[in-house]
């Protein structure tokens, strides 16, 4: 009994010598490992939930230096990675060039959350084309309460659109070009090169919550451009700029306009149609509810008086239009020619049909509130006037309508206004 307890007691101490000499499991080697490279790794990477974050890539938001690197980094490593991913443009005013965003991306979605300021530089040479141009990427958020300042103020008198038919483009804002359903809430753009925004063969976007800002002076600065595109929603938006609050391009469809406020500017128009060759049709655009201030144009349908394409507008329904100090609230021009530079007269090839105007209400600044301006060869058809009571609020003249080759219906109407 004495030997036998004498060996376990043996044993019990060869087996504490050797757990105390004992190595570190292999897992804990590499576990220790990885937290000497977590610790390690640069804070730049900005790759965890709260998403790639541009201040932690070199940015440095101090309205001089230039932060395009950043700004594409960021992008290059969102992409590239799968699942939901961010970037993030913290508070600063970030200088950047172009910004070529192109997919498609490995992320199931994208979402640029804009909490500062990005200012496009002001150094033309740097653009063959726009400033930030996001192509075919799907699910693409572009959300925050900052700014995408073009600095257009710099390059303005640059702009020859209106001597030369060909002038040279200026880089537009923010372009989307080939994405589906994308969505653009809170941000505010402003003082464009160009436009302010352009979509592109789109599908399902929506703009929400957003503010345009430019002065109404300012030359091609439209608020918000698409073609080519379907599905597109606008709402709850503020646009004040120098040309059209919304321009509706040739081959768009399935558009719906609701609570925009508009001016300055032109007004919300369909068109210009027709300028270029293989224009497709523009149809189904309902605009409601929405006011527009000092505008030069309200609602307006425009077709180039040289129209190359054969194309058509149909279906289009303007309803609950509230009118304030608005020149020719009302306008059909199928004889459209910007500063006159048109190569021939009443040759449009543009059929303009089926359009409805109900609840257009407000005052005007010129004696024809309303002007249906169609083509000689085509007149427009199906237009119907409900409840439209827009009153010239000048004393040297009288409310009238101005209506040529047009056919339609008229119902409780201003009387000065019945064209049919």
């Amino acid at each position: 009994m004495a030997l036998s307890r004498n060996v376990v007691r043996l044993l019990l101490l060869v087996m504490v010598a050797c757990a105390v000499h004992a190595k570190p499991a292999p897992k804990e080697k590499e576990a220790d490992k990885g937290d000497k490279e977590g610790a390690s790794a640069p804070s730049g990477s900005a790759d965890g939930a709260g998403g790639f974050d541009i201040s932690k890539l070199g940015a440095k938001g101090d309205g001089k230096a230039d932060d395009t690197k950043a700004v594409t980094e960021a992008f290059t490593s969102a992409c590239e990675k799968e699942g939901e991913q961010k970037i993030v443009i913290p508070k600063g005013d970030y200088v950047t060039g172009p910004l070529n965003m192109t997919g498609p991306c490995k992320a199931s979605s994208l979402t640029i959350q804009l909490d500062g300021n990005l200012l496009g530089s002001t150094d033309l040479a740097q653009y063959k084309g726009n400033w930030i141009e996001i192509m075919r990427i799907d699910n693409l958020n572009i959300v925050g309460k900052g700014t995408l300042d073009g600095q257009g103020p710099s390059v303005w008198s640059k702009n020859s659109c209106a001597q030369k038919y060909d002038c040279k483009i200026l880089p537009n804002s923010l372009v989307l070009d080939f994405c589906n359903n994308a969505t653009v809430e809170g941000i505010t753009i402003k003082d464009s090169k160009f436009f302010h925004m352009n979509i592109f063969q789109c599908k399902g976007v929506t703009i929400k919550d957003v503010k345009v800002t430019a002065p109404g002076d300012s030359p091609n600065t439209d608020g918000i451009h698409m073609g080519d595109s379907s599905k597109v929603t606008i709402t709850d938006t503020t646009i004040g700029v120098g040309d059209d609050c919304i321009s509706i391009g040739p081959g768009t469809e399935g558009v719906n306009i609701t609570g925009v406020t508009c001016g300055p500017g032109h007004g919300i128009s369909v068109g210009s149609l027709g300028r270029y060759k293989d224009e497709k049709d523009v149809t189904d655009i309902n605009v409601k509810d929405c006011t527009l201030k000092k505008t030069t144009n309200g609602v307006r349908i425009k077709a180039y008086e040289d129209a190359s394409s054969v194309l058509s507008a149909t279906k289009l329904h303007y309803e609950n239009i509230e009118m304030d100090d608005v020149a020719n609230p009302i306008i059909i021009d199928m004889k459209y020619c910007p500063n006159k530079i048109c190569t021939a007269k009443g040759a449009s090839k543009v059929t303009v049909k089926d359009v409805t105007f109900k609840n257009i209400t407000g005052t005007s600044s010129t004696p024809e509130a309303v002007s249906l301006l169609c083509s000689d060869k085509i007149p427009c058809e199906g237009i119907s006037m409900e409840n439209v009571k827009v009153e010239y609020k000048g004393t040297n003249n009288k409310t009238m309508a101005v209506c040529e080759n047009a056919k339609g219906t008229a119902k409780d109407n201003l009387k000065e206004l019945s064209c049919f």
